[in-house]
């Protein structure tokens, strides 16, 4: 039997979103949208790495993560990584390698944005990121990308936003490393897809999370964005699950290079 037929004689199709022997790694995943899908690929067997970024309370919330996921039988180990510092990402890869494994699955969710006139973008300011939006993830691409493809399988998840198409005017350093993120995926999909690697971005619209909760928890800020979003409310993280579990299994092995936003049709109002 030949490798394409036995991938579409696998019944029940439920079964191909099963990750059991997978290694998965969630940058950004003590809280949010991260941990709604680090938690997502526990539950379907995947062994997670939490990844935060080393402050006490991000430690703490890694550590609740872990803890919710182990209760629930699956396996999670936080990894502090603070990203603004040079070589982060490296050093992140590699202490994985040693101390948990391979990584079959990198969904690259931390981020970090700095709301300011670009007039007043400082150095400082632009440098902190690029370093996190941009720098850090491709020191792990560049580790894990190539052990990926030896083994000839893996699946790579970059976490987008709305912003790429509607940026916010106060957002030009973000909105600019969200859109740079989805050229990369563009590009390594074209390289890579026939080692078995797929790449994709998935870019969330208006999510009620702890970044946004100072802005959404203004009932009068909210009902008029929601007024522009076609499906009538903000998401929430786990809004973003069902279609990670997509991206991040051999249910969406055929999907690669794609961009695909979960916004409620925010993006097209």
């Amino acid at each position: 039997m030949t490798a394409q037929a036995s991938m579409e004689n696998t019944y029940p199709p439920i079964a191909l979103f099963d990750l059991s022997g997978r290694r998965a790694l969630v940058t950004g995943a003590r809280r949010g949208i991260g941990r709604a899908i680090a938690e997502a690929l526990a539950a379907q067997g995947a062994e997670v790495a939490v990844h935060h970024a080393g402050a006490a309370e991000e430690a703490a919330d890694a550590r609740d993560v872990v803890a919710r996921v182990c209760a629930r039988g699956g396996k999670a180990v936080a990894f502090a990584a603070d990203f603004a510092a040079a070589g982060a990402g490296t050093g992140l890869a590699t202490r994985l390698g040693a101390e948990f494994g391979p990584i079959d699955i990198l969904v690259l969710n931390a981020s970090i944005e700095l709301l300011e006139p670009p007039e007043e973008i400082s150095t400082e300011h632009f440098d902190r990121q690029i370093a996190i939006n941009l720098r850090a993830p491709l020191e792990l691409l560049q580790v894990m990308l190539p052990a990926m493809k030896q083994r000839g399988w893996g699946r790579v998840v970059t976490i987008g936003s709305v912003q790429q198409v509607k940026p916010h005017p106060e957002m030009l350093v973000y909105a600019g490393a969200k859109s740079a993120q989805e050229n990369w995926v563009r590009n390594l999909a074209r390289h890579i897809g026939a080692c078995g690697v797929t790449v994709n971005n998935l870019a969330p619209g208006a999510i009620w999370t702890a970044r946004n909760d100072r802005f959404l928890s203004d009932r009068e800020f909210r009902e008029n964005l929601e007024r522009a979003i076609p499906i009538g409310r903000v998401g929430c993280p786990d809004d973003l699950v069902g279609a990670a579990l997509l991206l991040c299994s051999d249910a969406g092995r055929y999907i690669n290079g794609a961009d695909i936003l979960v916004d409620g049709g925010m993006a097209v109002a």
